[in-house]
């Protein structure tokens, strides 16, 4: 199957989706909604999946390129977007089917009233060890522990949501005060340059980012907010639309056996993972082999999801717990 990798051009507010039911979430390239019986082509399914430009995405085309997706139907086309609540809109409005990304933006959507259903699980961070996302500061800050934080602007990829969330946890750990700290949103690519520059005191950085700037040795490694916060939380999932889930069930099954299959298979063969990610990132062959992994596993920890959706109302990022077997495919 060829590689087919289209940008997806989305934003908007949660809150705004919620009360107008659409948004600017289109992907482009589309001719006909994603996923019509119109699009399937030569015997196999047309679906897309909005995915994030990390290194953990690269499981998508690894599954694509070793014919996982084709052998359960699935013709697979990939649309990336800067967050997951970026993609929300698309998947939402039904112009995307599936997207990989944070639960989080899942649980803040449901909790606005947009009917998005988890299918499986995707990537977990490590719960002991080297974590494969981290806060990085300038060596001379003076910043030694999540506490130090406080005052001080730390740039994420988006707002409300892991990111911002576990480092205030981390913050309250280490015995400061979390609505003390600040956050800027900024895309991934760009937050070495500003914090270089002043312009943040703080970094959020997943693989590949997070190895680039920790070698160099102006910058030094202040922690890692998951595995402080919510050891082996899921970093990503894969989710779709409730109207999506309950009009084409077949269509679900076939995606969620194909991606099991996909990040069983990824986890076994780290290797193989890191070999797409050159042309799939545009990352340098030598950082690419390199590189720490996340761990890809389908299941879904329901517990540690439940434990974050705790914090979730503890920061005001919704107003009720969220019903994780709620809103998850069965």
């Amino acid at each position: 199957m060829k590689r087919r990798f289209a940008t997806l051009l989305a934003g908007g507010a949660i809150a705004a989706l919620a009360l107008t039911g659409c948004g600017s979430g289109s992907p482009s390239g589309s001719g006909e909604p994603a996923g019509s019986e119109a699009a399937a082509s030569g015997g196999l399914q047309k679906v897309t999946v909005g995915v994030l430009p990390i290194a953990p995405s690269g499981a998508m085309q690894y599954g694509i390129d070793e014919g996982i997706f084709e052998k359960h139907g699935l013709d697979v086309e990939l649309q990336t977007g800067q967050g997951g609540a970026a993609m929300l809109p698309a998947v939402s409005t039904g112009t995307m089917n599936f997207a990989v990304g944070n639960p989080l933006s899942v649980m803040t959507a449901v909790d606005k009233g947009l009917d998005m259903k988890i299918v499986t699980g995707y990537s977990n961070s490590k719960a002991e060890g080297e974590d494969i996302n981290a806060v990085v500061v300038k060596a001379d800050s003076g910043i030694e522990s999540f506490a130090d934080l406080a005052g001080k602007t730390t740039a994420v990829n988006t707002l409300k949501t892991q990111g911002d969330l576990t480092i205030m946890e981390s913050a309250a750990i280490d015995g400061g005060d979390p609505k003390a700290l600040k956050f800027s949103e900024m895309p991934f690519p760009d937050m070495e340059a500003q914090l270089e520059r002043g312009n943040v005191d703080a970094i959020w950085i997943p693989e590949p980012f997070q190895a680039k700037a920790l070698a160099n040795k102006d910058y030094k490694l202040l922690g890692y907010p998951n595995q402080k916060a919510l050891p082996g939380l899921p970093t990503m999932v894969t989710f779709t639309s409730g109207s999506f889930a309950s009009e084409n069930p077949g269509i679900v099954a076939d995606f969620k056996a194909a991606v099991t299959e996909t990040l069983t298979a990824a986890e076994a063969d780290p290797e193989g993972v890191r070999a797409v990610l050159p042309e799939f990132m545009g990352m340098d062959e030598t950082v690419a082999k390199g590189l720490k992994m996340e761990t890809f596993d389908a299941e879904l920890p329901t517990e540690v999801l439940s434990d974050m959706g705790e914090l979730t109302v503890k920061y005001g990022y919704v107003e009720k717990t969220p019903d994780v077997a709620a809103m998850t495919v069965r």
